[in-house]
């Protein structure tokens, strides 16, 4: 279970100023714990405790950095099932999808001290003309800076580690904001980073109200902002970020596309997963579903039969599938873009039962494509159907969104594949499976109102590290 209290990181240690936020059961609904919440004045205090403590973190050595991360493996390691029952009560995550982010957390630090020992350069063959006679260069990358993070409550402990982690391995101290509905995972990772041998003020873990956020965004003293979150927040800050460098994870509406070539057990099996996975509160979730013409019936009824048993209740038991959205107000906002759909012509084929917070896992067909359902991100255990002919006519309608984060495509043609990844606007087409996978060092982002820059440990890296040149000029004769 949780603890009674847990306290706030200021500069890389706990402070208890006061109990203020309270942090909820989301399958009970009754009050779990309550966490400390930091003021306008404990935030300027954290981006003082970082920009001091940036020289500090710049002068780590690769393998300081690198021992740092694999003491938190460790400790993760440890801890891991306190750290999935955190997930269990603050995020209503069932407990073994929360055991599966315990173990990305793992690997995604476990990948970050790896790459801290291999940030490089590169020799540079300046000798392109007679002028350039006698010079070389090369490139070292250096740590940016002071870093705000702000992260989601889908995935409580692993996207707070996919900005967290590659900053040390770069060297940056950083702020960081976790979600107001799940910050404990943040938390417990704070307690182990401030027994882990980082300077003194090289972090601050900073449970706060939205409008704290702004100080995040704004101060100058921050050189980069990293954002993962809903699409229309993100804009907004990117908006206010002045002069810094922004990466923004934000939302989508993934589409997979299923051809008449594909193994239909085996995408009907992976469709399950990709749409009712964490009960659909991911931005990869698959909420489209492309079938084609001539084996539309039988996938749809693969699908439907399957959907139909997923258990749905208590996120601690065991054999729970479907667990409770983050609040009662999302599952209520989704039953009325079911209905919309349904008022529209569609027609629910499954599921669109809710106790609470609780959504049964819903699939729709014949949905017209101007609906909220197809059009906008659904966050919940939500899918549509729909049929295609021509495959580039699929191509076109997964490209007609505002989003492009993934795409999924089921078909055994090598140039099918090759057109999909030629044409579709998004960060990654996953072939073979559905656009919900995702390992933790690959790029991973989107385009269009999906956002900008990737993560995935390397990648991030890049982002939080500038290029500095060094030009050596020879005299002639030497």
């Amino acid at each position: 279970m949780l603890s009674e209290r847990y306290p706030l990181y200021l500069g890389g240690r706990a402070q208890s100023p006061n109990a203020d936020l309270d942090v909820m059961d989301k399958y009970t609904g009754r009050l779990a714990t309550r966490v400390a919440l930091a003021d306008a004045r404990t935030i300027d205090q954290a981006i003082e405790w970082a920009h001091r403590a940036a020289p500090a973190m710049a002068a780590m050595k690769p393998y300081q950095r690198q021992q740092v991360l694999q003491y938190c493996v460790a400790e993760f390691t440890e801890r891991r099932e306190e750290l999935a029952m955190s997930l269990c009560i603050e995020a209503g995550k069932p407990i073994a999808d929360a055991e599966g982010e315990v173990g990305r957390l793992i690997d995604t630090f476990r990948v970050a001290a790896e790459e801290a020992v291999r940030i490089g350069g590169e020799t540079i063959p300046l000798e392109i003309s007679a002028r350039a006679t006698g010079y070389r260069g090369m490139t070292q990358r250096v740590p940016l800076g002071p870093c705000a993070f702000i992260s989601p409550f889908n995935f409580p402990l692993n996207l707070v580690a996919h900005k967290i982690a590659p900053a040390i391995a770069a060297g940056c101290p950083f702020v960081l904001k976790p979600a107001s509905a799940t910050p404990v995972g943040a938390l417990i990772i704070g307690e182990v980073l401030s027994q882990a041998g980082l300077p003194e003020g090289a972090f601050s873990i900073l449970p706060c109200p939205r409008d704290g956020a702004d100080q995040l965004v704004t101060d100058a003293r921050l050189k980069l902002l990293s954002f993962t979150g809903s699409d229309a927040v993100g804009w907004q800050l990117k908006a206010k970020a002045g002069k810094k460098k922004v990466v923004l994870e934000l939302g989508g509406n993934a589409a997979c596309i299923v051809d008449e070539t594909a193994d239909l057990d085996d995408a009907a099996e992976r469709l399950v997963i990709g749409a009712f996975y964490q009960s659909g509160q991911s931005c990869i979730s698959v909420q489209r579903i492309l079938i084609q013409a001539s084996v539309y019936d039988a996938l749809r009824d693969r699908l439907v039969s399957r959907v139909e048993r997923l258990p749905a209740g208590d996120p601690k038991e065991r054999s729970t599938f479907i667990g409770p959205l983050i609040a009662e107000k999302e599952a209520l906002r989704l039953q009325a873009w079911i209905a919309e759909a349904v008022e529209a012509g569609g027609r629910v084929l499954c599921g669109n039962q809710r106790n609470g917070a609780i959504l049964t896992a819903t699939l729709l067909e014949d949905v017209p494509a101007d609906q909220k359902i197809c059009r906008e991100e659904a966050f919940g255990p939500a899918a549509v159907f729909s049929r295609f002919t021509d495959f580039g006519q699929a191509l076109a309608q997964v490209n007609d969104s505002r989003y492009g984060l993934q795409a999924g495509l089921f078909t055994r043609d090598l140039y099918r594949a090759q057109q999909a990844w030629d044409h579709l606007e998004v960060g990654a087409v996953i072939v073979g499976d559905i656009p919900s996978w995702r390992v933790d060092h690959m790029p991973y982002g989107g385009v269009k109102d999906s956002g900008l820059g990737r993560e995935g440990l390397r990648y991030a890296i890049e982002d939080m590290t500038e290029i500095r040149l060094l030009v050596i000029r020879t005299p002639p004769g030497r």
